[in-house]
């Protein structure tokens, strides 16, 4: 499965004063599964999960990196607020997909960070060298 491009379900604020963007919530996550059958698991919720996010309130952006045959899979998203994506997580077909898959996963790594939102898209090597 190639790269899911970037979408952008809400247009973040605009600038305001000359003092460029409002800061946006930047997050990433890497997941790695223990078994390829557990790679197809996480495949196979994906399409529920992305059509979430393309709804979400206070959502930026997103994009994914799915590599199934070497069981790892990346997410790269940008929200209004920490808030936003705590909703996000617990809500729709999120929640139920990631209590689904928590035994079949071997390693997740998670990282955040805040950056303009003149910078989305959210940038996929700076997203790689923060979970490193």
């Amino acid at each position: 499965m190639p790269t899911l491009p970037w979408i952008t379900p809400n247009t973040p604020p605009p600038a305001n004063d000359g003092k460029g963007a409002p800061d946006v919530h930047v997050f990433a996550s890497r997941f790695e599964t223990r078994t390829l059958w557990g790679a197809f698991r996480f495949l196979a919720r994906t399409p529920a999960v992305w059509r979430q996010v393309g709804r979400a309130p206070g959502a930026y952006g997103a994009s994914l990196r799915a590599r199934p045959f070497r069981r790892t899979f990346w997410t790269l998203s940008a929200w209004e607020s920490p808030q936003a994506l705590k909703e996000f997580a617990r809500a729709g077909a999120h929640g139920p997909a990631a209590g689904g898959l928590a035994g079949q996963m071997k390693d997740a790594k998670f990282v955040s960070w805040t950056a303009s939102g003149d910078s989305l898209p959210a940038d996929w090597a700076e997203a790689l060298r923060r979970l490193g």
